[in-house]
């Protein structure tokens, strides 16, 4: 008797075809059911937002519509924990959730840690990428590389932005 994820797929219409499991599914180590379905029947994924906990919930936010052109909704206040955010919008679709709570730990943020290192943002040219560079510099925020050409072809250069946060500006 064949595991429920290897019968499922057997019986999806493109399996049916092939008339085999997919090789590289029996490798893996995500071998749940859910993830299963989501493979078998080509579940349309994208990030719907990312979320950044920041101490001066004010601040970020104008950070991100002075300088990136964000556009923030009215914002969400939850009065029993005091948890407060705002989602600021940029012109693609994708959302930034920034959020702050009273409980927050401040923790010293090394560039080499694990976690999410950075948040690009692409500008539609070098002279752009240049422009933004030069205007955050003024504005007091460490440049942390470039603007240059990177090793994979980027034209990019990075911010130590809000809240020692680091910010990509790319092409």
């Amino acid at each position: 008797m064949l595991p429920f994820w290897k019968e499922h797929y057997l019986k999806h219409e493109e399996c049916r075809e092939r008339k085999r499991y997919d090789v590289r599914l029996e490798r893996t180590a995500l071998k749940a059911p859910f993830f299963q379905e989501l493979c078998y029947n080509k579940i349309n994924m994208k990030i719907e937002h990312v979320a950044l906990y920041v101490s001066d919930l004010e601040k970020a936010k104008d950070f991100f519509l002075i300088y990136l052109n964000g556009k923030a909704n009215d914002g969400y206040h939850n009065p029993k924990t005091d948890f407060r955010s705002y989602f600021i919008s940029f012109d693609d679709g994708a959302r930034l959730e920034i959020m702050t709570r009273p409980e927050l730990e401040e923790h010293k943020k090394h560039p080499f840690r694990t976690g999410y290192a950075h948040i690009a943002f692409s500008v539609g040219s070098k002279a752009a990428v240049d422009e933004l560079t030069a205007k955050l510099d003024e504005a007091g925020y460490s440049v942390s590389s470039g603007p240059r050409t990177t090793g994979d072809g980027y034209y990019e250069s990075c911010i130590v932005g809000l809240e020692e946060n680091l910010i990509e500006i790319t092409e």
